[in-house]
């Protein structure tokens, strides 16, 4: 990541893709590029699914070439990037690409899916939830396997990135496969409570696979209305908090979130 963690959790922000235009995400980007946040995230999704469900709606991996080339030095990534939509040893590769396109800030983030009526509309199958978790868990080593045979590789260390709250064979697969762990509690009575019990169902899960519990990050995304909880997010472990936010992109909330983590300039 591009700044050091001082007085509070790295920052990042994860801008909508939906509900705007090209040239208000690029304009997006690039000042919170300049604000300094530690990293830029938008979402891999292919309808909107909030708002007009018509509305103007972008791809995550055609953003992230551009993203890419547009920021200097936040880390950027998908949070997440659904599996089920592509061939993984195709998808290995566009991550490689866009990690060399941004001299290595790519954050590979996974996960499973959830939204039906996008996988419906674009004629994608939609199994039941074990069966997704069966090809999320073999897409995710086809995409390790892939990533190490690619001439040339990741132009960084490309992190790998897994989001979801699963308690059996989501974290599970965190603990065996990931660098990194997502959480976004916006649907919890009590988020940070949640966090941190199900911190402590990966650092289990770790230590039944034999891996060492700190070599897995713990990050959580909010909406912009919980900035009150980032101090209990932090205490709770969470090494990084993502805001996210829609059209039209008020970076207001992350630069109070900023203060908060005590970045130079704030």
């Amino acid at each position: 990541m591009s700044q050091l963690h001082r007085a509070g959790p790295r920052v990042g922000v994860q801008l909508h893709p939906q509900h705007t235009d090209i040239g208000e995400l690029r304009a997006a980007w690039r000042a919170a590029d300049a604000l300094g946040v530690d990293s830029i995230w938008t979402w891999d999704h292919f309808l909107p699914h909030t708002g007009d469900p018509a509305g103007r709606h972008f791809e995550c991996w055609s953003l992230l070439s551009a993203m890419a080339v547009d920021t200097e030095h936040a880390a950027l990534g998908s949070l997440v990037s659904c599996t089920a939509f592509r061939n993984p040893h195709v998808l290995a590769d566009m991550a490689r690409t866009v990690d060399q396109l941004s001299g290595g800030r790519l954050v590979l983030g996974l996960g499973a899916g959830w939204f039906e009526a996008e996988h419906t509309a674009y004629g994608l199958p939609f199994p039941g939830p074990a069966a997704r978790m069966d090809a999320f868990a073999e897409s995710v080593r086809t995409i390790k396997e892939r990533l190490g045979r690619l001439n040339p590789g990741p132009a960084g260390e490309l992190p790998l990135l897994i989001g979801g709250g699963g308690r059996k064979r989501t974290l599970e697969l965190v603990a065996r496969e990931a660098d990194q762990w997502n959480w976004y509690g916006w649907a919890s009575a009590d988020p940070v409570a949640e966090f941190r019990e199900l911190s402590g169902v990966l650092d289990g899960w770790c230590e039944r696979v034999g891996r060492d519990p700190g070599e897995v990050a713990r990050t959580v995304m909010i909406n912009p209305d919980q900035l009150r909880l980032v101090e209990g997010f932090a205490a709770a472990g969470a090494v990084e908090v993502v805001v996210s936010l829609p059209a039209p992109y008020d970076l207001t909330v992350v630069e109070k979130l900023m203060k908060l983590r005590g970045a130079p300039g704030a």
